[in-house]
């Protein structure tokens, strides 16, 4: 075998060698890297105590509502009648925040009669704000107890309308919460976030 032979078997061996080499220490790299990596995303919990949940209402029908777990509260997405917002304009003169003067309950995009983004929905925490029982869904309307429906607290008795205002009288000091949200498609909210991209 010639010298130029050998030399040549030597450049190829060289060759495999740092090619080999090269490919294993960026596996290697690679299997450090990703567990690392891995470390610094925010664990399950932490997303679903503050990411924003995508709530889908292309099947709710009108008067249905779902419930919808969001940072740790319960949410209410309520698909209003006809009906139910006729009563909306009736009998304000027995609600203590009919105008939703209190900023601090909604977002500005929600301080309208209806307390919504689109008329028909309603979004609101299921909270009572008296002291944080969940409110239940009376909707039956009962003139002679001048009820149009809405939500009703058990707990302690304070009632709400179907825009979520609370009535005078009752222990609840405000209207039910609107969380932030926004309308990615007509049947998909957003819950959790208001601007941006989805």
């Amino acid at each position: 075998m010639s010298e130029e032979d050998v030399d040549r078997i030597d450049r190829n061996r060289r060759h495999f060698l740092t090619v080999a080499t090269a490919v294993t220490g960026a596996v290697g790299a690679g299997m450090v890297a990703v567990p690392f990596l891995s470390s610094l995303k925010p664990s399950a919990r932490a997303q679903a105590l503050g990411a924003p949940v995508e709530v889908p209402i292309g099947s709710m029908q009108p008067g249905e509502m779902v419930r919808v777990l969001w940072r740790g509260k319960l949410v209410f997405v309520l698909r209003r009648t006809e009906e139910m917002l006729a009563s909306l304009g009736k009998d304000l003169d027995q609600l203590r925040d009919p105008n939703s003067d209190v900023i601090e309950q909604q977002p500005d995009y929600s301080r309208n009669e209806y307390r919504s983004v689109k008329r028909e929905y309603l979004v609101v925490e299921g909270s009572c704000t008296h002291l944080g029982c969940a409110p239940l869904e009376d909707f039956a309307v009962r003139p002679n107890e001048r009820w149009g429906g809405g939500f009703f607290c058990p707990c302690h008795g304070s009632k709400f309308d179907l825009a979520g205002r609370v009535f005078k009288g009752v222990p609840a000091p405000t209207n039910l919460r609107v969380p932030p949200h926004r309308f990615v498609r007509d049947d998909l909210i957003l819950l959790g976030q208001d601007t941006g991209a989805a």
